[in-house]
């Protein structure tokens, strides 16, 4: 099954620190997903600044639990970087097809 995932950042004064200390972190995980078929594209969410305020991601997962069983044990999820996730199953169209 595929998802995208639309996430939005906590607003408080720490927000963007906590995203940029755990940011590595975070990226590794999602290099590991990319390597098993898993993470399909994705980026950050930018204000009219230019300032990381959210994620957007597409995901492979066998189920929607696997899914969220993967989210819990995020950087971004743990070191409350994002304050709200919608996650929506879709089907991605691509050249291939």
């Amino acid at each position: 099954m595929q998802f995208a995932l639309v996430a939005h950042d906590y607003e408080d004064a720490g927000a963007l620190e906590r995203r940029l200390a755990c940011r590595d972190s975070h990226l590794a995980r999602l290099r590991e997903l990319a390597a098993a078929g898993s993470f399909l594209s994705g980026g950050v969410v930018l204000d009219q600044n230019g300032k990381m305020v959210g994620s957007n991601a597409h995901f492979s997962f066998p189920d929607r639990a696997a899914l969220d069983a993967w989210l819990a044990a995020d950087p971004y999820v743990v070191q409350r970087v994002w304050e709200k996730v919608e996650i929506t199953e879709i089907r991605l169209f691509n050249s291939a097809g």
